[in-house]
């Protein structure tokens, strides 16, 4: 993983939060998934908003637009897939007193990728901005450096290999889908932890969030032809 010093300006990050707010505070925290692994997951007090491209101007006009998004990917899917698109957005926001969440790899959301281990395509990457700064004590996600270059992807590391990806709001944290992470424990009283966090994989895989049936036509034609193209 690596450190994106300022890949927003505060403007961008404020008018951001704004247009993500009212939706956020309608979400309950927790889950609501029946299985309780997934559920613990998710957070007991952790909200998740999903579909952003609805909900801000400022994702689906600018930060999907984002010039070192392109570029990277372009770099990484482009060779291997010759295309690549947005397999899900998401806010997520870590309430206080929230523990740990448990390691795991992104690419596990495609089973076969674990055992083709660090040989295996890059399936995934994941683009982490801090809409609030992160500390150590407020549950800054916790990475595993080298962990993308195991042999058994079956291991997901232990929390005491993991340190605290500390970061200013506005940084960004980018990260291979074969790198074990998760969200660390917020022991804070009042604080609380937000961050957008927006993946993106191969043409060849289906992402979790169906886009065709999420934003409207009307929304999906002011849209330019690339951030189309990612959105399916």
């Amino acid at each position: 993983g690596v450190i994106v010093k300022n890949f927003l300006t505060k403007e961008e990050m404020n008018r951001f939060n704004t247009e993500i707010e009212p939706p956020l505070q309608a979400l309950r925290p927790g889950s609501t998934h029946e299985n309780d692994m997934v559920a613990a997951f998710h957070g007991s007090n952790t909200k998740r908003l999903t579909n952003l491209v609805t909900h801000s101007v400022t994702f689906r006009n600018e930060i999907l637009e984002h010039r070192l998004v392109h570029e990277i990917c372009d770099q990484i899917f482009l060779p291997e897939s010759g295309t690549y698109w947005m397999t899900t957005a998401q806010v997520i926001e870590i309430g206080p007193h929230s523990q740990a969440q448990m390691l795991h790899r992104d690419l596990e959301n495609w089973f076969p990728f674990i055992g083709m281990g660090p040989d295996g395509p890059e399936v995934t990457l994941n683009f982490l901005i801090a809409l609030t700064d992160f500390t150590e004590e407020n549950g800054a996600t916790r990475v595993i450096p080298g962990s993308n270059h195991w042999s058994d992807f079956e291991d997901r590391g232990t929390p005491e290999q993991t340190i605290p990806a500390v970061m200013k709001a506005g940084d960004a944290l980018l990260f291979s889908g074969k790198t074990a992470h998760g969200g660390g424990a917020n022991r804070t009283a009042g604080e609380y932890r937000r961050a957008v966090s927006f993946a993106l994989n191969p043409g060849f895989l289906t992402g979790e969030e169906a886009y065709p049936f999420l934003v409207d036509l009307a929304t999906a034609k002011t849209l330019s032809p690339r951030v189309q193209r990612i959105l399916g």
